[in-house]
């Protein structure tokens, strides 16, 4: 009897602390869509994303070149000289993992450059939505694009424009 009592009141408390609870919610990526700043910043990784691809496609397209070539004049090479240029296909295939693991992984180049554009832009997205909440005196703001499943939000407790004018958008 005891125990039933005790989780009655505390499902009673919890309920009663969380109805005074304020809540709002923010699509930051509709707030980074409507910053010019963050547009260009994408677009400058979309194209270094691309450059860096068109270089690594291009070493390759070099070695499987060789390969190719190797394959057609293999019976004719010597056993040194076909030592030779398989070390020079092995070569070029590792110099090709090398600049991938350099500009995609996980420290390489276009994580420092997205580090370098937009992250200072989500930290003015950040402070804006931290400066909302205070002035509208919100307990928990949540991201509708976070990982955070929404089921049904009221469009009141939108606040992504608020942020916007915070920013001066």
């Amino acid at each position: 009897m005891r125990t039933k009592l005790l989780i009655l009141f505390f499902a009673l408390f919890t309920a009663v602390s969380a109805y005074g609870q304020r809540f709002g919610y923010v699509d930051t990526q509709y707030i980074l869509e409507q910053i010019p700043e963050y547009g260009q910043a994408q677009r400058e990784i979309d194209r270094l994303s691309t450059q860096w691809a068109g270089e690594i496609e291009a070493l390759q397209s070099e070695a499987d070149g060789l390969q190719q070539a190797f394959e057609a004049e293999r019976i004719l090479l010597t056993e040194e000289m076909q030592t030779e240029r398989q070390a020079n296909i092995d070569a070029k295939r590792k110099e090709a993992r090398e600049l991938q693991i350099k500009y995609f992984g996980p420290q390489g180049e276009l994580f420092k450059k997205r580090a370098e554009l937009v992250k200072p832009i989500q930290d003015q997205v950040y402070n804006a939505v931290r400066e909302v909440s205070r002035r509208r005196k919100l307990d928990f703001m949540f991201d509708k694009n976070g990982s955070v499943t929404m089921l049904y939000a009221n469009d009141d407790n939108d606040f992504s424009d608020d942020v916007l004018r915070e920013l001066g958008y």
